[in-house]
């Protein structure tokens, strides 16, 4: 064991440089100008024109600090759903709650569980406080509630389900979201992400907010970076106990969600039109991309979400990272998910009518080569 006291330089904790980076969706294709970016689950008709104007109108507050508690925000969000203020917390995106909830439970040897594809910031943050993280397998790309239980054990500290799921866009029903939350131990914290909440119109799905209302180890997460696309602000929010809240807000960093993010963000969460009109794009074209892709001979896992991911052969020219690179060269940037476990797979964006076409378009003489 390196003797960091004594070491030349400055050396990193244990587990640090053991981290695999995050690797977000690529934004560009050599010798292509202006592709399309359907590689990070972006809101392809932008942003509503009313967070556009407040986010403007916040110009002449640049040099003002935020209200340390993101006060603007809070009101807004505890109007629309019907929560206590008290009980909302908020993030730099998700991806910082998730940060301060494995910062506030996890001890270095303590472990939290998440789905052997869960999303990578979840692993990034408990890795980071020297926690282990445990994958649970899926069924059929699903997060499998007995699976997720059976590695529970007295150091479980939290469990991490996005639901819908990223990359898979999987999800699980609300029985099965409680049945859970029944069988795990009352000092495990639940976080359901719900960061395409929004995209599931199935009936039988939940979005956790009431389950958590009585709930004392529930933590629901939601975001503005989808349904609203407002990714560049990196707006988060989050619902948990009173207690949990008042907690984790001590390691919050301060002023961490600016004035224009704010404005912009309440804006948008009364733009009820623009919401619609993101998930009715969605509605449409995710079961045509389904069918289409599909009808290629490619399989398609069924997504509640506004992506779909798409399984490719082994065989040497059909694979995933072939497929990646030839869609790329016509323009069209997709997500490779090989670092989830999925290395025949790829994530594509829900785009627009003409993007969607030139997807199918670009698989079917893919595969036709």
């Amino acid at each position: 064991m390196t003797d960091r006291f004594a070491a030349p330089r400055p050396v990193p904790k244990p587990g640090i440089l053991d981290i695999a980076p995050y690797k977000p969706g690529k934004a560009a294709a050599e010798g292509v100008v202006d592709p399309v970016k359907l590689s990070a689950n972006e809101n392809i008709l932008g942003s509503s024109e009313k967070a556009r104007a407040a986010y403007a109108e916040a110009a002449g507050q640049l040099n003002l600090y935020p209200a340390g508690r993101a006060d603007i925000l809070r009101g807004a969000i505890a109007e629309k759903y019907g929560l206590e203020p008290e009980r909302l917390l908020f993030g730099c995106g998700s991806d910082e709650i998730f940060q301060l909830l494995n910062q506030t439970f996890l001890e270095p040897g303590d472990n939290m569980i998440q789905g052997a594809h869960g999303f990578a910031a979840y692993a990034i943050g408990a890795r980071a406080c020297q926690g282990i993280v445990k994958y649970a397998p899926e069924k059929d790309y699903r997060i499998d509630v007995d699976a997720l239980l059976e590695q529970v054990d007295e150091r479980t500290r939290l469990i991490f389900v996005a639901n819908p799921a990223n990359p898979t866009g999987t999800f699980i029903d609300a029985d099965e979201v409680r049945r859970l939350h029944e069988s795990l131990p009352a000092s495990v914290v639940l976080v359901l992400d719900g960061a395409y909440a929004e995209f599931n119109t199935d009936p039988g799905y939940e979005d956790g907010l009431s389950l958590a209302r009585n709930a004392e180890n529930i933590v629901v997460t939601r975001t503005f970076s989808k349904i609203h696309g407002l990714a560049a602000l990196r707006v988060g929010w989050s619902y948990m106990p009173t207690e949990m809240a008042a907690a984790v807000d001590r390691i919050r960093l301060p002023f961490n969600i600016n004035i224009p993010a704010q404005l912009a963000a309440v804006a948008s969460l009364h733009d009820d039109d623009f919401a619609a009109r993101s998930v009715a794009l969605v509605e449409q074209w995710r079961p045509w991309l389904t069918q289409q892709i599909s009808g290629l001979g490619l399989d398609v896992v069924p997504s509640a979400a506004n992506f779909v991911l798409v399984g490719f052969p082994a065989a040497p020219g059909k694979t995933a990272v072939d497929a990646e690179a030839f869609l790329a060269s016509k323009g069209l940037l997709t997500r490779g998910v090989g670092n989830y476990g999925l290395p025949d797979h790829l994530r594509i964006t829900i785009g627009l009518e003409q993007h969607n076409r030139a997807v199918v378009d670009g698989l079917a003489e893919f595969m036709s080569r």
